[in-house]
């Protein structure tokens, strides 16, 4: 029942987000629901409307693989998405969590610590921040641990002129966060700061709603210091499974004013 609850809500918000432009369809008429109707879903997809109508209430929980191709395809979903697609219809049996305390690895905090030039923190699933190194500090007071990046992504004003283009940031770290959480349904901590953001953030709760799924793990981020000035940098995203938790990394191309930027953050901090 959970699965399909997951499918039929994920199905209804990228139902809403299309266009009849989108997808080739006349829109000339006045229309009394957001995005595509049921219907014409149903026929971009290949299947009957009230088989739809079944798996967006929530009532069939196991479409076909050609079912989930052509919802896909009518769907416009990209291979993040569709793959998530495939996840909400395809659980994986659920693991049985142990209620002990989530474990850090000293030797990460050793290897993080030897990177001088690179800021570097550990995030769990849930987006709190375990452990970080000394130039993640130096960047901003939100990599400490214990500090949770969602939620000063959209609540901590400081964020805004942290990075340089903060829109940006939100837009890629909630699609993130669903890549992570996949079928699985969130804990107690993640639903309570989920709760919390949508009624503190209006922008967080209209990206939160769109089910946008993506799991980019590199790319290019600017900050602003307020000591050193503008920062070109690049993160990359990698994922210690066994722990499931992710270590960050910001890194300057070698030889670039960024570069010398972070050498000057560095001797201030030390």
């Amino acid at each position: 029942m959970e699965a399909s609850r997951g499918l039929a809500a994920f199905l209804r918000a990228r139902r809403e987000l299309l266009k009849p432009a989108d997808v080739g369809l006349p829109d000339s008429e006045r229309r009394r629901v957001e995005g595509l109707r049921r219907e014409e879903v149903a026929m971009l997809a290949g299947i009957s409307t009230e088989y739809y109508l079944r798996l967006e209430q929530g009532r069939d929980h196991q479409p076909s693989n050609e079912v989930l191709e052509g919802l896909a395809h009518a769907l416009q979903l990209d291979d993040d998405a569709s793959s998530h697609l495939r996840e909400l219809a395809r659980p994986a049996p659920r693991r049985r969590t142990r209620s002990t305390p989530e474990r850090f690895d000293p030797a990460v905090q050793t290897l993080i610590d030897s990177w001088p030039l690179t800021p570097t923190f550990v995030l769990n699933r849930n987006m709190t921040i375990l452990a970080s190194n000394p130039m993640a500090r130096a960047l901003s007071r939100f990599f400490t641990p214990g500090e949770n990046l969602l939620r000063a992504a959209f609540l901590e004003p400081e964020m805004r002129t942290l990075y340089c283009d903060w829109d940006k940031l939100t837009t890629r770290i909630v699609p993130f966060v669903r890549a992570l959480l996949g079928a699985d349904p969130p804990d107690r901590e993640l639903v309570e700061l989920i709760g919390e953001l949508s009624i503190g953030s209006k922008r967080f709760a209209t990206l939160w709603a769109r089910y946008d799924v993506k799991h980019r793990t590199s790319g290019p981020t600017a900050f602003y210091h307020p000591q050193v000035g503008q920062l070109d940098l690049h993160y990359t995203v990698l994922h210690l499974p066994e722990q499931r938790q992710m270590i960050v990394t910001y890194h300057a191309d070698p030889g670039s004013p960024s570069e010398e930027s972070l050498r000057l953050l560095a001797s201030l901090t030390s």
